[in-house]
């Protein structure tokens, strides 16, 4: 629900029902954030995945370190710095924004980038998996936060790519922060236009569905 009604996010993975069902990444920043609020500098790293009705707890490792832990492995790590934003209003602001930016990702920012290089996701096992997430805050004082595309790159080795997604957190037309999300693509093969407008044709249809 969250995935599909807060960050408007059809990955498969997200489906209930799907045999590698996982809990989005942009949950746990949110409940991350929510919890222990948001530092100045963080940065989230996902090692591993969250599935479904499973325990787990968020722990401080020490000072510049916390930890999602699930049956005993640490699925995500975050690194902090600074000062921490304690408003739980601005908390949820940013949150929703990041969420919203971040569900944007397909078909409107990965599409042209993996066309540029000639390359594409495997449409009949789409594979696209949240490897990092970085926030820089650099001012405290603002209110109702916007985030904004900065600049977007890609780096393609084999059949792996890497996508890092830049971007601005804008508050009344100021840039108060900065951030960058980075994707892992796996399976790349050569991009085929009629495969990939198939594959967002079915993507846009199940949200449309969904919706209804």
């Amino acid at each position: 629900d969250f995935a599909k009604q807060w960050a408007n996010d059809f990955n498969p993975l997200h489906d209930v029902d799907a045999k590698r069902f996982v809990v989005p990444g942009d949950l746990l920043f949110s409940l991350i954030a929510q919890k222990n609020g948001i530092h100045q500098q963080m940065k989230f790293s996902f090692s591993g995945m969250v599935s479904a009705d499973t325990d787990f707890s968020i722990e401080k490792e020490n000072e510049t370190t916390l930890k999602i832990e699930s049956a005993g492995k640490a699925c995500t790590e975050v690194e902090v710095s600074g000062p921490v934003l304690t408003d739980q209003n601005l908390i949820a602001d940013i949150c929703k924004e990041y969420v919203r930016f971040s569900g944007e990702t397909f078909p409107h920012l990965l599409v042209p980038l993996m066309e540029r290089e000639n390359v594409m996701i495997n449409p009949a096992r789409p594979m696209v998996m949240y490897q990092s997430m970085v926030i820089n805050l650099h001012d405290f004082n603002f209110i109702k936060p916007s985030l904004e595309l900065a600049k977007q790159e890609i780096s393609v080795e084999g059949k792996r790519g890497d996508v890092y997604i830049h971007f601005n957190v804008v508050s009344e037309g100021k840039v108060v922060g900065s951030g960058q999300k980075h994707l892992l693509l796996s399976g790349l093969r050569p991009f085929e236009a009629p495969a990939m407008e198939a594959l967002i044709n079915d993507y846009e249809l199940t949200k449309s569905n969904f919706k209804k």
